[in-house]
């Protein structure tokens, strides 16, 4: 399974406010990154199969994390073309859209960043 740690495009992503040390100098907007992902048949079989016996499902386990991997790194494109250098709030929502089809969407908002004197 696949849950290596993707480096980071954008220096601060946090799922709170401003860290320590700085301020926001500037609110660029809202930004979000989105994959829409569907499991294969062969997947869908395999995951079917685990779960007959119990326990984790890793072939969605590991599509899920691939899944917000890619969303993740989409947001912080997104962010850095906007200008921004930090993304404040960041979040995740996933729906699906139709049968074995889901959307999974990282969202935040995009800021500068001024460090306090």
């Amino acid at each position: 399974m696949n849950m290596g740690i993707t480096p980071h495009k954008i220096p601060i992503l946090t799922t709170f406010e401003a860290p320590p040390g700085t301020e926001i100098e500037r609110v660029v907007g809202p930004c979000w990154g989105i994959t829409v992902r569907s499991r294969s048949i062969v997947g869908t079989t395999c995951a079917g199969c685990q779960q007959i016996f119990g326990g984790e499902v890793t072939m969605l386990t590991e599509l899920a994390n691939d899944s917000r991997n890619e969303a993740m790194n989409r947001l912080e494109s997104h962010a850095l073309m906007m200008g921004a250098d930090c993304v404040l709030a960041t979040r995740f929502d996933s729906g699906e859209l139709m049968q074995n089809t889901n959307e999974i969407i990282a969202y935040g908002t995009a800021v500068k960043l001024r460090h306090k004197a």
